[in-house]
């Protein structure tokens, strides 16, 4: 969306309930290119994008994970039992209006689920800590 009528190529990203693929794609991209996984994200009321590997696979996009954290308004961390993720940890948080209502859902495949952080940080006790606090935060 066109935040002004200057020529400057100025834009803005506004997202809302009735948000669209293309106006989520901005978002599912710059996600996926932070992260490198997959990453899924869906309006409410209209079906989103899935992208692995650099290219966007799906245009009319959702899951069950992702319809469930826009039903819950919560994040949620899961192993689905059906959908295009079946058996593989996700975790997914609503992006919310100022309201707090939730509008959309973005959702990544979660590599933390997957990692044995004990085993991997024995070096780092602190880390665990921070780390399980962090969590606990975001529940």
């Amino acid at each position: 969306m066109v935040c002004n009528n200057d020529n400057d190529q100025t834009y803005c990203l506004r997202i809302c309930a009735d948000s669209t693929a293309d106006d989520l794609q901005p978002i599912a991209q710059v996600v996926h290119a932070l992260l490198g996984i997959p990453v899924t994200i869906r309006s409410r009321n209209y079906r989103g994008i899935r992208m692995e590997r650099g290219m966007i696979l799906d245009r009319d996009y959702t899951g069950p994970v992702l319809e469930e954290s826009l039903r819950t308004n919560t994040l949620v961390r899961k192993v689905p039992s059906e959908g295009t993720y079946k058996g593989k940890s996700v975790v997914v948080v609503p992006i919310r209006a100022h309201e707090g209502d939730a509008i959309a859902a973005i959702g990544v495949v979660d590599l933390v689920a997957a990692l044995d952080i004990i085993s991997m940080f024995k070096e780092y006790p602190g880390i665990i800590n921070e780390v399980e606090e962090a969590r606990n935060r975001m529940k």
